[in-house]
């Protein structure tokens, strides 16, 4: 499996993508797409996001942490080997 996951947003989703497993969850309402990953810290991302209500992209914060334990996956051990981050949109 590779070291690296991805993020997009689809409709009212954020996805997060990492091997065979793809984790969505509601993204804030006005959330037009993702721009960058600025941190990657092991579950916790700072991303650059663009919103419908704002030209600038404004700074976001994502805890993958509580989302997974939510679904029942132990969270340590499916973010251990995932090192970057990147933004993708098919």
């Amino acid at each position: 499996m590779p070291d690296e996951a991805i993020l997009s947003s689809k409709n009212e989703y954020t996805i997060f993508k990492y091997g065979n497993y793809i984790i969505r969850f509601r993204a804030p309402y006005s959330l037009e797409k993702y721009t960058k990953v600025k941190e990657w810290d092991n579950g916790y991302l700072v991303v650059m996001a663009k919103y419908s209500h704002n030209q600038e992209d404004e700074e976001e914060y994502i805890d993958l942490i509580p989302i997974l334990e939510d679904l029942y996956y132990d969270a340590q051990e499916f973010l251990a080997p995932i090192k970057k981050v990147r933004i993708q949109y098919d």
